[in-house]
């Protein structure tokens, strides 16, 4: 297991002569304390791959260093690097036994055989694939071949970290939730440092201790699941975290707090008066409620999701998302909102820019 740390990270991809370079990773200063899980969070292209693939030495950064323990193994191969790494698709041995592709980066290692065969043992029981660890891989659905790449990943205990790079897309969603807990479950047994990456919420914010929120070739904010859907510190993390995500509306400031539309906000959190660019308001559809005074809207829509509605309402034409109780009564006639001000945040140029709580 290894304390892993990004120093002044950055990687540009080739590129024509006579253009300048397009960073894939825009400067990542990130540690990875040993023994922690960890989720790599973020839509297609944001980085998460790629910043995955630097750890285990599949390529090597343009710029910065990578240290393990403190020791700079920047370029350093990935057989020299001690990490299991399973992949978004399946990587196995068809020809062999499941027994044998499990037992495989053990018996690699020169592992003592009693040894091998109780840690693949226990491997497919936690996935499983017990009753299959003698038919040969090919036999397999995809969810099953699947799993063995998980196993392969998951059955040496001498690893610095084990990098996952969206491995269940092949894998059905009840399958999903198994595999993910048992993965959970895995981590506090060995305590082994884990890195997933995903594009999928749930599957980060139910597997992860602190998940890496990346958008654009940045990691945008690392924090807990909490921490990330009460404080967003960036406007795409309030978007891309929830169902429905954050609310993000124009707003000017009036002595630190937020004004919309002419209607003066509270928040917890007042700004500098003196900010200049682009501002906005964030507020979580949780934290928006009717009011006796406040903001008038027009209901636009209302989605009944069994345990609560959404409710779609309209401001200026500006939508705004609510989640109410599903008793709660909508109002037919003259509907007002208001923010909590503990959730309300100001964003300049996309970041978090208030003060400290009153």
């Amino acid at each position: 297991m290894a304390k892993i740390e990004f120093k002044n990270v950055r990687h540009a991809y080739p590129h024509p002569s006579d253009q300048e370079p397009v960073y894939a990773l825009k400067e990542v200063d990130q540690v990875w304390e040993d023994g922690g899980a960890y989720a790599l969070l973020g839509p297609s292209g944001c980085g998460k791959t790629t910043l995955l693939n630097i750890i285990s030495g599949l390529l090597e950064p343009s710029e910065g260093r990578i240290l393990f323990d403190g020791h700079d193994i920047t370029h350093l191969p990935t057989s020299e690097r001690n990490i299991a790494q399973v992949f978004q698709f399946p990587v196995v041995y068809d020809t062999m036994t499941v027994y044998d592709n499990l037992a495989f980066p053990l018996r690699n290692r020169g592992t003592a055989e009693p040894v091998v065969r109780e840690r693949v043992q226990q491997i497919a029981e936690m996935l499983d694939l017990g009753a299959s660890l003698q038919n040969r891989a090919s036999g397999l659905t995809a969810d099953g071949k699947q799993k063995i790449s998980l196993g392969r990943g998951l059955v040496r205990e001498d690893v610095n970290a084990i990098l996952f790079d969206e491995p269940l897309t092949v894998i059905d969603p009840h399958l999903k939730w198994q595999l993910r807990s048992k993965l959970k479950q895995l981590h506090q047994q060995i305590g082994v440092t884990m890195i997933y990456v995903t594009h999928d919420q749930v599957e980060a914010l139910t597997f992860a201790d602190k998940v890496v929120v990346m958008f654009d070739g940045t990691v945008v904010q690392v924090g807990t699941p909490v921490e990330l859907f009460n404080h967003p510190n960036h406007t795409f993390v309030g978007y891309f975290i929830g169902s429905p995500g954050m609310n993000v509306l124009p707003c000017t400031l009036d002595d630190g707090q937020p004004v919309f539309h002419n209607h003066l906000l509270s928040t917890t959190y007042p700004a500098r008066a003196d900010l200049e660019g682009k501002l906005e308001v964030g507020v979580r559809p949780e934290f928006v409620r009717f009011a006796e005074e406040g903001i008038p809207v027009e209901i636009e829509k209302i989605e009944d999701l069994g345990r609560y509605q959404v409710v779609t309402a309209l401001h200026e034409a500006e939508k705004i998302k609510m989640v109410v109780s599903e008793d709660e009564r909508i109002p037919s006639e003259s509907p007002k909102i208001s923010f909590d001000p503990e959730f309300t945040r100001i964003y300049h140029n996309d970041w978090f820019v208030g003060g400290q709580a009153s």
